[in-house]
């Protein structure tokens, strides 16, 4: 059945990891658990609040654009809210969402292991996560006022503005910290706990993908560490390591930032493209095409993504040579996650295709994140970018690849293995018109900003000349739309928390490891660990 011979018997499956009694009662039963379910749902319910919050002033500046001149806002009120949008959404949801909230709670169950490797530190990660998402919010009430940089902190305006640069900084630095300590456990937890008979080929998608991403996590947060920390000595002590008055480059902070923040890209993308490949067969009955391309897929890009942060700065004055280099190898990076679409595609052929909500999010993933690569193949062309750098080109490239995918993949995962998070099923129905109002108002929302951005309005822009506004108009009414499907969605799933039936221990069919335990999990996952003896996504030859 799935991986085993036989059904794993889940620790005391009268019980549910929620029903786990420990030293404490209460919230403190959950702040200070170091059992890795509740950790996962201690970052998700920290995500959304903060996602939440940055859907909010996401809005507030669709509405701030939907007309030239002051709308409802001042300009230096605008630069605050579309700064902390992206400090939330980046570090506080796109780059952790995935692996924070789906690894932690599935990486173990899914490679037979009762816990990750370092229980106590994945806790603390989690405590750091928090603290530096407080700190980011709280930056904006402080003396100074709120960070208006950009979420990127560019040099010299962040170590010469006034307002509160430090505190959101250092935030970040505590964020990027919490990403380096779960990279850490993850990677070791692969390595040491996977069970009897899970060899390396034996193992889903879903952990390869945490695995290239633990490597990504490990080996580039650091750097931006670094970064954020010479910002904070910038502007208390002068060092002068960006500063051009004391000898110092500006672009050195761009060249330290994208060294870590495009291999974040991929910290984003891997786990949503490890979620989708865990939907794909299951709801589509069959066994996923190329297995072993997609999981070294995920390491070439991985390795690749590490070569390619200077497209992000090819009008800042480089060299030809290193421009020609970094755009040969921006195309080149689309091998590896062309690999990834065209199995998916080949998964699905001939397959017994079921259109549930999470296939639904899940082949929206293909069509939005395909937008998004290729025009991101067209900013990474020299001589298109030159036109494009800096307009709202690239603020539909960006959300495509973000939005569309990560953060549909994240929404395809939660519908998918909402069942055996919670244990309760949500209403279908209602989950497919979420998907359907949230995928128009995304379309309507950031199509228009191609060709804003085609057309020569900058990015970032508090105001912008009137042959804009219908484009802005369309894009600020289809941010109403995209709203709407999230609030539909969230109220779906809160009422399938409030009355929702039980959901089984294996509603939508799969055959992986967490499937063949009760829902919601046991506190310990197994009685005793499995044993593995075949691959992840073999389903009874009658269905395929």
């Amino acid at each position: 059945m799935g991986m085993t011979d036989t059904v794993p018997a889940g620790a005391h499956p009268e019980i549910s990891f929620y029903e786990e009694k420990g030293r404490y009662g209460g919230i403190f039963s959950w702040i200070f658990s170091t059992n890795h379910k509740r950790i996962g749902i201690l970052y998700f319910v920290t995500m959304m609040t903060f996602f939440a919050v940055a859907a909010v002033l996401g809005v507030l500046i669709r509405l701030e654009l939907i007309a030239p001149g002051k709308t409802i806002m001042e300009a230096q009120t605008y630069n605050a809210i579309y700064t902390l949008h992206g400090v939330l959404m980046i570090f506080l949801f796109v780059i952790p969402g995935l692996p924070a909230v789906f690894g932690n709670f599935f990486l173990p169950i899914q490679i037979g292991a009762k816990d990750v490797s370092f229980p106590a530190i994945n806790l603390l990660s989690w405590w750091l996560f928090l603290a530096g998402g407080i700190l980011a919010v709280v930056s904006l009430f402080t003396k100074g006022g709120p960070i208006d940089t950009g979420w990127t902190f560019y040099a010299p305006y962040s170590i010469r503005t006034e307002t509160n640069v430090s505190l959101a900084v250092f935030g970040v630095f505590l964020i990027g910290l919490s990403s380096i300590l779960t990279g850490l456990n993850f990677l070791t937890t692969i390595h040491r706990l996977r069970a009897p008979g899970m060899t390396w080929f034996r193992m889903p998608l879903f952990v390869w993908s945490l695995y290239a991403t633990g490597w990504i996590q490990v080996l580039a947060t650091p750097i931006i560490g670094i970064t954020l920390l010479l910002i904070i000595f910038e502007r208390f002590l002068g060092i002068g390591f960006f500063d051009p008055t004391k000898g110092g480059d500006p672009l050195l902070l761009q060249h330290m930032f994208w060294i870590y923040s495009h291999p974040a890209v991929y910290i984003m993308i891997l786990p949503g493209m490890g979620a989708i490949s865990e939907i794909i067969p299951v709801f589509s009955r069959r066994t996923i095409f190329g297995y072993k391309a997609i999981a070294m897929s995920s390491l070439g890009i991985a390795i690749l993504g590490y070569f390619v942060w200077g497209h992000h700065m090819f009008t800042s004055g480089m060299s030809v040579t290193a421009r020609v280099v970094f755009s040969f190898l921006t195309f080149f990076v689309a091998i590896p996650t062309a690999i990834k679409v065209f199995n998916w595609i080949s998964t699905l052929y001939k397959g017994s295709i079921d259109l549930a909500s999470p296939m639904l999010y899940a082949l929206s993933f293909i069509f939005l994140f395909s937008i998004g690569g290729l025009t991101g193949l067209v900013l990474g062309a020299l001589a298109a970018d030159v036109h494009l750098q800096d307009t709202y080109f690239v603020v539909g490239h960006f959300h495509y690849v973000m939005f569309g995918g990560t953060g549909f993949a994240f929404f395809g995962a939660l519908h998918h293995w909402f069942p055996k998070m919670f244990g309760k099923m949500f209403d279908e129905r209602a989950a497919k018109l979420a998907w359907g109002t949230l995928f128009v108002g995304f379309m309507v929302l950031y199509f228009p900003m191609f060709a804003l951005g085609w057309h020569g309005m900058p990015r970032r822009y508090y105001d912008y000349l009137p042959q804009f506004q219908s484009d802005h108009v369309i894009s600020t009414v289809g941010s109403w739309i995209l709203i709407l499907g999230l609030a539909l969605m969230a109220i779906n799933l809160l009422a399938a928390l409030w009355k929702g039936k039980k959901a089984e221990a294996n509603p939508w069919g799969g055959t992986t490891l967490e499937w063949q335990i009760p829902s919601p999990p046991p506190p310990e996952n197994f009685e005793e660990i499995p044993r593995v003896d075949r691959g992840p996504y073999e389903f009874a030859r009658e269905t395929v």
